[in-house]
């Protein structure tokens, strides 16, 4: 798995369940797509990934699939797709021939954009340059490829499955394969990681000229094996020297920031993940898959898909395990903690055209949030500075009751 992936705020414009303007356009659609199996369980991993078994359940899986979107389609009938993303676990362990037959299927129940941008997550270690060109021959476009590091003893540590030799070559099929616009996912904060073996990574990955990169710092995430024995993390100046240095470098090299952990050359940033941060539609489906989809009497709806592929196999379990509709007091936190992770933020008139709430709903917040040095003082823009971007949290906490 990659990372290219709700609490009670101020009330604001009425009570929890008082109605909310229609909205007057609705947001871009977006399918998420979970492939739940991965050749062995990383230890930081707290995605719901499981090991495969020799033989994956391919046909059975594309067909409920297929049968889980069947029960979304009334909340979206007459939208088109602006993207797809396959995440997991890893998609590349499915073959083209079941991929193709899911796609195909998507598309005759909910038309493609004449330019959609479909993703497939992808690891190292299942590269086949034959498997590859016919992914895209299928129409995937846009590959993310999990790479974490390129030295073999990070890694070894990380559990990943392929080498630093790997990791290069699988950009080189990528681009062979006909991909031109692929993704390099990569951490730093390694254990026992140095400034410069961050900064080694780094290089090795702008010198495969990826259109964008993924960079982020491990994490230690409850229910993984790292949460239970945690390794040697650098200490806070060392991370924070990372930081600032590999920064500097991507932006040498032309990469833009344009989200928390998201570096793009120009024009090529993730669209399906913009459609997140900047709170669009996307129906999930798929073994644990999450959906965030709006009605056009105001209503927000986010759903969950059941957990284990066991469960989400059997014909007698439902697809769906829980809904819940978005109330107007969680409505700011809800929307802000996905476009304030953006490094311009969004248009202010997003906030009331994708959440049927007013600009004039945010005010008291939005003031001691400016008057913090937190929120950019830009009327047409919902934007953090500098330090609000350092400190996200304590700039949400704003929006918080």
């Amino acid at each position: 798995m990659t990372r290219e992936s709700s609490a009670s705020p101020l009330i604001f414009g009425g009570d929890a369940q008082s109605p909310r303007a229609a909205l007057p356009v609705l947001p871009p659609l977006a399918l998420y797509i979970h492939i739940p199996w991965c050749v062995r369980k990383c230890p930081y991993c707290d995605f719901n990934s499981h090991t495969a078994s020799p033989v994956l359940p391919e046909e059975e899986y594309v067909d409920a699939l297929l049968a889980d979107l069947d029960q979304d389609l009334h909340a979206v009938y007459g939208r088109e797709l602006s993207s797809i993303f396959f995440g997991g676990g890893t998609p590349s362990l499915f073959s083209a021939l079941a991929l193709g037959r899911l796609l195909k299927g998507v598309e005759q129940r909910i038309p493609f954009a004449s330019d959609i941008e479909i993703t497939l997550e992808a690891n190292p270690g299942t590269f086949e340059q034959d498997k590859f060109v016919a992914y895209r021959a299928l129409g995937i476009n846009r590959l993310s490829i999990g790479i974490q590091s390129f030295q073999q003893e990070k890694l070894k540590a990380l559990g990943r499955i392929h080498n630093g030799d790997e990791a290069v070559r699988a950009a080189g099929m990528a681009r062979q394969a006909g991909f031109d616009n692929f993704n390099l996912d990569l951490m730093h904060g390694l254990p026992d990681q140095s400034l410069d073996d961050a900064l080694s990574d780094l290089r090795t990955a702008i010198a495969l000229k990826p259109t964008h990169l993924s960079w982020y710092q491990l994490t230690l995430e409850p229910n993984t094996v790292f949460w239970n024995q945690p390794p040697t993390l650098p200490e806070d100046d060392t991370l924070w020297d990372i930081q600032e240095a590999g920064q500097a470098l991507l932006a040498e090299h032309g990469y833009a920031q344009y989200e928390v952990s998201a570096y793009a050359q120009p024009g090529r940033a993730a669209r399906h993940n913009l459609n997140y941060w900047s709170f669009g539609d996307f129906i999930g489906i798929g073994a644990g898959a999450h959906g965030k989809l709006s009605h056009p009497d105001g209503r927000i709806v986010r759903t969950w898909k059941t957990r284990l592929p066991k469960d989400y196999l059997n014909p007698a379990k439902q697809f769906q395990a829980g809904e819940k509709a978005l109330t107007n007091d969680e409505m700011p936190f809800e929307f802000l903690m996905n476009a304030l992770r953006l490094t311009e933020g969004v248009e202010a008139r997003l906030y009331p055209e994708r959440t049927g709430l007013t600009l004039e709903s945010l005010a008291e917040a939005r003031r001691e949030a400016e008057q913090s040095g937190l929120l950019q003082v830009e009327p047409s823009r919902l934007a953090a500075t500098e330090r609000g971007q350092l400190f996200l949290n304590d700039l949400l906490q704003k929006f918080l009751t």
